[in-house]
């Protein structure tokens, strides 16, 4: 399996798929590969589709630090080995650190699709009626993450997914734990809680910034917030960026996201020269 090294020689595992210009799922704090398995399978009918492990998760090296400039680093050290990247696909946090690798590194990494997200920290969705909002509970569940990992999974798994039986819930919080080391887990969800300077390179790279938002977002009591939520956020701190809107997200609606991505990189001329 292809490798590549970080600058402090940490080696990171990833792997490939398809053909035809260069996409790279990029994994968030908590993520379990699995939920990228569903939009990898279709975007491989028209892309190359790269995806890695974080340091301290899955076949990369188990090692730290996990801060925002190491995952920074590392995310271009991956383009670098494997890129140029055509789109970062971002979930949560990974939208952070690539605006930054896009913003500095163009040629390495040329535009970040976002899901359900935005690169900025909780503090800008203070208006919401979301669990982010709250800077009490966020610091709670950042707490309880680092006290009793296990515990903080599962209650996010089980809050999320609200059809899984308790064997399924099991077998998930364990694969999860597996694959993601608690102080890796921890450490990148509170960086990504106080990130205060993402929105910088993320209103830089302009319209090669797209968020893509579905109705099925957010809602009573859950982490995020809706859609109408976010998209007034998104316009106000991110102007040049494109806003899309998708039936679902990446694991119920993969082969409509894939299109959202094809009409947000149509805007491009690299994409079309690489058709």
């Amino acid at each position: 399996m292809p490798e590549a090294t970080a600058p402090d020689g940490v080696n990171l595992h990833w792997q490939e798929r398809g053909a035809g210009p260069t996409v790279l799922l990029s994994p968030y704090w908590a993520m379990h590969p699995s939920v990228f398995d569903p939009i990898e399978a279709v975007l491989a009918e028209d892309f190359r589709v790269l995806r890695y492990d974080e340091r301290g998760t899955g076949q990369s090296d188990r090692v730290g630090p996990y801060d925002m400039e190491t995952g920074v680093s590392d995310l271009r050290a991956m383009c670098e080995a494997a890129g140029p990247v055509e789109a970062a696909i971002c979930l949560i946090d990974s939208a952070n650190r690539a605006v930054r690798v896009a913003s500095s590194a163009p040629d390495l990494l040329r535009s970040v699709f976002c899901v359900g997200a935005a690169p900025f920290g909780v503090g800008a969705l203070r208006d919401s009626e979301s669990l982010l909002s709250s800077a009490t509970v966020v610091r709670t569940y950042l707490q309880q993450l680092e006290a009793d990992y296990r515990g903080a999974i599962r209650a996010a798994l089980s809050g999320a997914n609200s059809r899984l039986t308790e064997p399924e819930v099991r077998d998930r919080v364990q694969a999860q734990m597996d694959y993601v080391e608690a102080e890796a887990a921890s450490t990148r969800a509170r960086v990504w809680a106080t990130d205060a300077h993402g929105e910088e390179p993320g209103r830089a790279i302009g319209s090669r910034l797209t968020v893509c938002l579905s109705n099925t977002m957010g809602g009573p009591g859950s982490w995020f917030p809706t859609a109408d939520e976010m998209e007034p956020v998104v316009k106000e701190v991110f102007p040049e960026a494109q806003i899309h809107w998708a039936e679902d997200g990446i694991v119920s609606a993969p082969r409509e996201v894939a299109e959202v991505l094809k009409a947000a990189l149509a805007q491009t001329e690299t994409y079309h020269r690489q058709r």
